[in-house]
């Protein structure tokens, strides 16, 4: 799959939206879903998504969808700054295969960033312990504001 193609309602996304796949939750509103992703490019890294919106990337998502994933995506990003206490967070958006996504759900990265310290290959390195991330979350969730 690249730029073009048709929404797979059966996404790892879309099945931790509808509770069938386990996830580390950071925040969720009526709209919108953060949680930290399973195979980290950094400690502390979260995945912020639409909950309803079909869209596969960022040139198909419908205006109204992405301010709300843009104003969670800031609240996390604050929320990480907060608990983590990070040198620097990074916040990407990959768009088809080539760019790197690997989940054709519209999904925004917030990656905390330790000077000196280099940021992991995305989707490429190892699951995290899961105990790891269940405290990670609890400690993002409970800085938003």
């Amino acid at each position: 799959m690249s730029l073009d193609g048709t929404y797979d309602p059966d996404n790892i996304f879309a099945k931790i939206v509808r509770g069938e796949a386990p996830s580390a939750k950071v925040y969720e509103d009526a709209d919108t879903l953060a949680f930290m992703d399973v195979f980290p490019q950094a400690s502390g890294h979260v995945l912020v998504i639409h909950k309803r919106s079909t869209a596969r990337n960022l040139l198909e998502v419908d205006d109204a969808d992405l301010a709300a994933v843009m104003r969670t995506t800031r609240k996390v990003a604050r929320a990480v700054r907060q608990a983590l206490k990070p040198d620097a967070i990074a916040i990407m958006q990959f768009n088809g295969a080539a760019s790197g996504q690997t989940v054709y759900h519209l999904h925004v990265h917030v990656i905390p960033r330790t000077e000196g310290v280099p940021l992991g290959r995305h989707a490429s390195g190892g699951m995290a312990d899961p105990k790891v991330l269940a405290e990670q979350a609890a400690a993002i969730a409970a800085a938003i504001r």
